[in-house]
């Protein structure tokens, strides 16, 4: 949904909004008596602001939690809203606790890592606790006042006459809201608010309607590390990833009777008996249909469920195997790329681009999970070798509404450059480049493609806490 309203035709006062008609949130019987066949005529209604911020920051995974951290500590008053009742996104409420391509990164990204280093919460490489891991982040965002609201989710966009983005309306417990700012970050992941502001974007591959599947993951108790290592991945000492993801598929038909639909299924270890599990895939999924996503959700649970009963079933080493916790959202890897002033490309991967205004160089490689289970169930690169390439600032700015920037894997970019930038480890610095470039543009009355990438560097080098 759309509106096209000038700021001040919202009403400030929550108390006088209630005063109108129609906005208990109730239909009246005439009202819907007149509707027909297909649709209900909603009662219009005056929606209260109940706050005017510098930078509105949707989404609060690690590129959220990064921008939002940036922006406030670059001056700005901001705001963070995200849906679950928890930060950290994929981290934390998708229980992906291994944070990829993160060893060559400053900034936020190494402040991060320092800190839960710090808080004994690294389990070992690259992978961390996620309960403190959660903490650390609150931590953080208290620390740089930003202003959190959990449990909300972003509803609608308003841009006023020029084509800038002025307001978002959420929904919560609370009601319908209006957050009014002076630029706004898009990091839901799906693109929701690059959507609902009326941007254009890409989904899947250019040459058909197929993204990369969902995965539900879950975590596992009831193993003994030194019984099942030949199955666990990741190992400090463990040099075949492919044999030990080989063998645990072996398990899971022998145990179910079925092969998981995810080819090469992956145990991690984690720390006090605890296991990750990532063995499912869910294909032809958007992450924008709720229809699409509650079905994957559901079916994703019942088949992890069947793993673990048919691996209880062996006896042996998996007679005590249960899972503990099941995430709180199915893992996304792909959904909208919003439409921006620069896209990265496959090419750019394959020709290690080099950019003058590079919020980050990623060094991961082309990794695509099929996107149709009927040619494979497994990963690849389809050919393409990534060298370490620059994302460029360019990407982070929306194409087609103003005041509008974008961080982690919403950003603007092809199936294959997504199929690489899309990990956390460059999200973090996506989302502090955008959260720095949003203050400097809102104190300034700039947009975000007048500010100097130049002035948007000094202030992360000023804001930054790592020496």
């Amino acid at each position: 949904m759309q509106h096209k309203l000038p700021r001040r035709s919202f009403l400030k006062s929550g108390a006088t909004a209630a005063l109108g008609a129609g906005l208990t949130g109730q239909v009246t019987a005439a009202q819907q008596a007149d509707r027909s066949a297909a649709t209900v005529r909603e009662p219009a209604r005056e929606i209260p602001i109940v706050e005017e911020i510098d930078v509105v920051v949707c989404g609060a995974g690690p590129a959220g939690v990064a921008a939002a951290v940036a922006a406030a500590r670059s001056g700005a008053k901001t705001r963070l809203i995200e849906v679950n009742g928890c930060l950290g996104g994929v981290w934390t409420a998708g229980l992906l606790s291994n944070i990829i391509d993160c060893g060559n990164k400053t900034g936020i990204m190494q402040e991060m890592l320092d800190e839960l280093d710090k808080r004994n919460a690294r389990i070992y490489g690259r992978k961390y606790d996620v309960e403190k891991t959660k903490l650390l982040l609150e931590d953080m965002c208290g620390e740089a006042g930003v202003r959190v609201r959990l449990h909300t989710r972003v509803a609608a966009a308003v841009k006023d006459d020029s084509n800038r983005l002025s307001i978002v309306l959420t929904e919560s417990k609370s009601g319908r809201e209006a957050y009014a700012g002076k630029v706004f970050v898009d990091a839901t992941g799906d693109g929701d608010l690059g959507a609902l502001a009326g941007c254009g974007f890409d989904y899947g591959r250019s040459d058909k309607d197929e993204g990369q599947p969902m995965s539900f993951i879950v975590q596992l108790v009831g193993l003994d590390l030194e019984r099942i290592r030949p199955f666990v991945s990741g190992l400090p000492d463990e040099k075949d990833w492919g044999a030990t993801k080989g063998r645990l598929a072996g398990e899971i038909k022998r145990g179910s009777g079925f092969d998981p639909s995810y080819a090469h299924p992956t145990l991690f270890h984690l720390n006090h008996g605890l296991f990750t599990l990532m063995a499912n895939h869910e294909y032809h999924v958007k992450g924008f249909d709720a229809d699409q996503l509650t079905e994957a959700t559901m079916r994703g649970r019942r088949e992890v469920h069947r793993m673990i009963d048919g691996l209880r079933s062996l006896g042996g080493v998996w007679k005590d195997i249960a899972i503990c916790v099941s995430p709180e959202r199915i893992g996304v890897r792909e959904s909208r790329r919003i439409h921006g002033l620069y896209q990265v490309t496959g090419d750019d991967l394959v020709n290690g681009a080099r950019f003058d205004d590079a919020v980050c160089r990623s060094t991961f490689s082309v990794d695509v999970h099929s996107t149709d289970p009927d040619t494979s169930k497994g990963l690849g690169n389809e050919g393409l070798r990534a060298k370490p390439y620059d994302i460029p600032y360019r990407a982070l700015i929306a194409r087609d509404v103003d005041g509008l920037l974008l961080a982690g894997r919403c950003i603007s970019g092809d199936f294959f450059a997504h199929a690489s930038y899309r990990v956390t480890g460059n999200a973090v610095p996506m989302g502090e480049a955008a959260g720095a470039a949003a203050a400097l543009a809102a104190r300034t009355n700039r947009l975000p493609q007048e500010v100097p990438w130049s002035d948007i560097q000094k202030s992360i080098e000023k804001n930054s806490k790592v020496a």
